[in-house]
Order: structure tokens, then C-alpha cells, then sequence
């Protein structure tokens, strides 16, 4: 079967600088900002578990030497052993206070991490809501949410291993102060063992920065194609049309691409590390001699080799473990940026600096003057040359082919789009000066792609207005209103019913029960404006009939708004908007329009043949 390429071509691959990585380091002051905003109690608790385990290591290991020091001199001498066990047990408190700190820390750690990604999902959450529409249709502002919502799970890590950064350092403080009393040249010996292995671990990690980022496009693909072969949503035309082995070809020649990518660049890790480490050990074993060679020729105690030997192994280990994670740190300070990026997208809609209350009632109406909207990187206009005012009180259907721009109109209406050129004014004032949650309380919108909501029926329909999500007195009006009532009473669970079959008890529903349910979401406020986008689509004749006698009761005194590809309803509307390729083709009412004889009436007498 042949490949067949859903995505655009991935980001090109790029490597990482030190200096780049370095610069990335001022990501972190806004890291620890939001980490204290998620729980100060927590951060706090986090960095004073850090810093008492950090004097662990150094206290461990003099008490060691003290000890061997007092075996070796009663073995000598004898004498009271008193001394020893007061040494033993020391060490023994020091053992389990470092375990219970280890313990505090990763507990610690561990909630901090759950409460600081809830915290940050809810910051993206919410940053999303104030970005516009069309944002949303673009495939690059995608890339930058989907990598900022890989951040909000795992930052915390970034936190603790900044954290760790400074116990280690604290630690190497003590270590050294004793290493460099004995012989500074073992400093020496232990940065030629590990800066070698810093350097590898530096490359790679910016080798595999670059090609994670690059992989980010076809990576949704991935999780898009996966969805497509394994979706309730999906399996129907799966089956019908029998994509199972396309799709699962597709799957597989993406995931192959990114196995081969990924190994690739770790077995080159892996070798490199490998050489290393053994530099790491030769560096060790180096200096291990050294101390060996000093104590059995008399110049230091039994007690200092050890000491020494553990200072400079956990120092090793302690240096390798600050150089590596540093690489770590500034990669994931890198990583920052993706999250910070996003937030830094600003919304292209303006709200006006002193925005105007919305009118109630309406006066003059809406009026689109020379209106024009062209997507982001369409050469093509959605709607060019809009003229025409929906008045107050008027029912105004739009009729017209797929794609004449239709829905593209009711979102201009609504501000979810602004007009690239032209304007809007509602009773003479430029749309953009009314305050936008005013504009958006005073319509009640339904589009044909309405959300199906995992929910109950009742939340369902509140979420036309989801303030009064517990007003179970408008709920159960605006099901009565959409005829939706008939079937809350058949649902076993009513109102409280869940819809959908994603989680367990719920009831699937058929299109045009649905619909019922998304209708009511319109009859949930008491707007000005009501607006409906293929209202009656999935409905069967007599259902559609009760849905429109019942709209025209609800709308009486009201503006609407109809789109509809059935004449028979849009002819109820006071006036009709043919739109042909964005434009305002013709305009009337029914009858003054097949008088024309032009398009709608072409279109009309097309559809009338279909039931004849």
C-alpha cells in the first residue's frame, strides 16, 4: 500500500550552542515563580529537606574515619571502648536522618511535581480561552500548544534536579574543604576524569533537543493516526471503508522512522558514554592509589584513607552527577522556552480600552459595511465585500453552497473573527467597541459542529450558559424548548444522565437527539440573538417542523439568524442572504427573490425537483 503523508514536513534540525544553553538558564527564576504560585509550603519544605541532607555525605564520612581511627588505636593499645559506641551510634542517626530526608525530599517532591502540573495545565487552559479563533486553525500554533502541554508534566523534575544542583553543591563544599587540606592535586585528577564525560553528555543531550522539536509535527500525526485506528468515533467508516491497513501502514511507517532516529542517536550515546566512564575510572583508581600509597607509607591514618578514598569517590560522583545535570538543566530550561513561548502568543482581537455596554434592546441592528475576511495563509477570501444590516427584530437566513462563507459571516457576527477589512457596527458603533463578554452573553450561537460532550444531559445543555449551570428550572425550559424534555424522560438517568460512551454508564445518543440537546444550549439565555447553523439537520420532518414553530415563538422580537440548506426553512426567514464564493449574491424575501429568477431561485426549484 503507498505511504500516504498527512502532516507538513517537520521543523529542520538544529544543535545547541553552550552559550545558547547558558542564556537558557534565565528561564528558571520564572520556573521558580510559578512553583511557589503552585504551593509556597511545598517549595519552601522542598529546599530546607535539600539543604540538611546536603551536610550528610561529609558528616557520614568523618565519623567513619573517627571510628576506624579508635578500632585501630584499641587494637593498638586497647583502652576503654566507651568512645567507639558513641561513635557507632552517631553514625547510626546520621544513617537514618539521611534516610528520612531522602524519604521528605522524594514525598515532598513528588506532590510539589502533581500540584505544579495542575497548576500549569490550568494556566494553559486558561491563556487559550483569551487566544482568537483562527490562532487555533493554524497548524504552527499548534505545534506551540502541543510542546507546551508536554512541559506542564515533568517541569517539576526540572525544579528538583535545579534543587539537587545546590544539595550537591553544599556537599562538594565540606568534601573538598577536607580533599584539598590533604593533596589540592587530586582536584586536578578528578576534573580531567570528568569534564571528558560532561562534554559527551552535552552534545547528545543537544542532538537529542533537536531532534525531539523536529519531531513534533509528525509526532501529533502519530498520535492522530493512532487515534483514527482505535477511535468509537472512528471504527465505523474504518470498517466500511476498509482503512485498517492504510492507517496501520501509515502508523507504521512513522513510528519505524522515529525508532530508527532515536536508536540511531543512542548507540552513539551509549558507545561514547561507555569510553567515558572509563577515563572516570582511570581518574578514580588514580588517585585511590595515591591515598593508598601515602598511608602505608606512614604519612596518614587508616582512618584518613578512608575519608579521603570516600571524599574523592562521592566528590567524583557528586561533579559527574552537577556537570551532567547541568546539561539537563539547561535542556530543560530550553524546553522552557516552548512553555514560556506560549504564553507569550497574544491575541489579534483588540478590546477596546473603555469598552461600551452591549445596547439593550437594540436599535438600529447590525450592519456589515464592505466587510472582508481572508484566513491566515489563504490567498483566497472567505467573505469579500459584505454589505447588508440585519435589523432588529429580523430573521435572516443564509443560503448558498458549501463553502460560500456562510458559517465564516456568523462568526464575524459573533467576533470570534475580525474583519481583515471592512467594518462591523452594531446601531452605528464599530463592533470592536462593545465589550466582547457582553457581545458574546447577547447571542446564542449554535454551530452545525457542535460539541458532543462527554457530560451529563444537564450540563450539556447548560453550557449555552454555564453560569447558571445549577438552574435547574431554565434547564429543564430550554429542553422543553428544544423538545429535548421527550428525551430526558426515556434517558434512565434523566437529566443526570451521561452521554457519550467514554466513560462507564453512558448512554450514546443518535444525531438528532443531539441536535435537540444542542438546540437547548440556544434557548439557555435570553439573547438578543439567536443563531443557528444548520439547526435542523439530523431531524426528521415532523421533529423540524415542532423545532421552527417553536423558534419562531422564541424569536419573536428578536434578531436571527438562520444557515440552512433547506428552502423550506429558510423561506420562514424574513429575509434571505444568498452568498456565492464569500459575496453577497442577492438579498430579499422569498418571494421578491424567485421573482428574480436568479440564483436562489435556480437553487430553489433544484431541490423542489428532489421531492417531487
Amino acid at each position: 500500500m503507498a505511504k500516504q503523508k498527512f502532516a507538513g514536513k517537520a521543523a529542520p534540525q538544529t544543535d545547541l550552542t553552550f552559550r545558547e544553553r547558558l542564556a537558557a538558564l534565565k528561564n528558571l527564576p520564572e520556573l521558580f515563580r510559578l512553583v511557589w504560585l503552585s504551593s509556597p509550603q511545598k517549595t519552601a519544605l522542598s529546599f530546607s529537606l535539600r539543604i540538611a541532607r546536603s551536610a550528610m555525605p561529609v558528616a557520614l564520612l568523618y565519623v567513619g574515619k573517627l571510628i576506624i581511627d579508635q578500632v585501630v588505636q584499641l587494637n593498638r593499645h586497647g583502652g576503654d571502648q566507651h568512645e567507639l559506641w558513641k561513635l557507632v551510634i552517631i553514625e547510626f542517626a546520621l544513617a537514618v536522618l539521611a534516610d528520612v530526608l531522602n524519604r521528605g525530599i522524594t514525598l515532598t517532591d513528588g506532590l510539589l511535581g502533581d500540584l505544579f502540573s495542575n497548576y500549569t495545565s490550568m494556566r494553559i487552559m486558561r491563556h487559550a480561552t483569551t487566544l482568537d479563533l483562527d490562532q487555533f486553525e493554524d497548524s504552527v500554533f499548534y505545534d506551540k500548544l502541543e510542546r507546551a502541554r508536554q512541559q506542564t508534566v515533568g517541569r517539576s523534575i526540572l525544579l528538583s534536579q535545579v534543587m539537587s544542583q545546590v544539595q550537591d553543591l553544599i556537599s562538594m563544599v565540606f568534601l573538598l574543604t577536607g580533599l584539598i587540606a590533604f593533596n589540592p592535586w587530586l582536584i586536578l585528577l578528578l576534573l580531567i576524569a570528568i569534564i571528558p564525560s560532561f562534554l559527551g553528555e552535552s552534545y547528545f543531550n543537544s542532538q537529542n533537543y533537536a531532534l525531539t522539536r523536529s519531531q513534533t509535527p509528525e509526532r501529533r500525526e502519530l498520535d492522530y493516526v493512532r487515534y483514527l485506528g482505535a477511535s468509537d468515533e472512528t471504527a465505523k467508516e474504518v470498517k466500511i471503508f476498509g482503512l485498517a491497513d492504510f492507517i496501520i501502514d501509515r502508523f507504521k511507517s512513522l513510528s519505524d522512522k522515529f525508532y530508527a532516529d532515536n536508536s540511531k542517536l543512542a548507540v552513539k550515546r551509549s558507545s561514547w558514554g561507555t569510553f567515558f566512564s572509563i577515563l572516570g575510572s582511570i581518574g578514580y583508581y588514580a588517585a585511590y592509589g595515591y591515598i593508598i600509597y601515602q598511608t602505608v607509607t606512614g604519612r596518614s591514618t587508616v582512618g584518613m584513607l578512608t575519608f579521603l578514598a570516600g571524599s574523592f569517590r562521592q566528590l567524583s560522583t557528586l561533579m559527574e552527577n552537577m556537570l551532567n545535570r547541568f546539561t539537563t538543566v539547561s535542556q530543560g530550561a530550553i524546553y522552557l522556552n516552548d512553555f514560556l513561548e506560549f504564553f507569550e502568543i497574544k491575541p489579534k482581537i483588540s478590546v477596546a480600552v473603555n469598552p461600551l455596554p452591549f445596547p439593550n434592546p437594540i436599535s438600529k441592528g447590525f450592519t456589515f459595511e464592505d466587510v472582508g475576511f481572508q484566513y491566515h495563509n489563504s490567498e483566497t477570501w472567505a467573505n469579500r465585500h459584505l454589505n447588508f444590516t440585519l435589523h432588529p427584530g429580523e430573521k435572516l437566513a443564509l443560503v448558498g453552497e458549501n463553502g460560500a462563507g456562510k458559517t465564516t459571516l456568523v462568526k464575524l457576527l459573533a467576533r470570534l473573527y475580525d474583519p481583515t477589512e471592512g467594518r462591523i457596527l452594531l446601531d452605528g458603533i464599530d463592533l470592536k467597541n462593545y465589550r466582547i463578554e457582553d457581545l458574546r452573553l447577547n447571542l446564542g450561537i449554535i454551530f452545525q459542529d457542535y460539541l458532543r460532550y462527554q457530560m451529563t444531559l444537564s450540563q450539556n445543555i447548560a453550557v449555552g450558559n454555564i453560569s447558571q449551570i445549577n438552574n435547574e428550572t431554565l434547564i429543564r425550559k430550554a429542553a422543553q424548548e428544544s423538545l429535548a424534555d421527550a428525551l430526558a424522560e426515556k434517558l434512565p438517568g434523566h437529566y443526570e444522565q451521561a452521554l457519550g460512551r467514554r466513560f462507564n454508564n453512558g448512554v450514546e445518543l443518535s444525531g438528532g437527539e443531539w441536535q435537540k440537546v444542542a438546540l437547548a444550549r440556544a434557548y439557555m439565555k435570553e439573547a438578543q440573538v439567536l443563531i443557528l447553523d444548520e439547526p435542523t439537520a439530523a431531524l426528521d420532518a415532523r421533529a423540524e417542523y415542532e423545532v421552527f414553530q417553536r423558534f419562531a415563538e422564541m424569536t419573536r422580537g428578536k434578531s436571527a439568524v438562520l444557515i440552512s440548506h433547506r428552502f423550506s426553512t429558510a423561506r420562514l426567514a424574513d429575509r434571505i442572504l444568498v452568498l456565492d464564493k464569500g459575496s453577497v449574491m442577492e438579498i430579499g424575501t422569498h418571494i421578491e427573490l424567485l421573482a428574480k429568477d436568479g440564483r436562489y431561485a435556480e437553487l430553489f426549484r433544484l431541490q423542489a425537483m428532489g421531492y417531487q
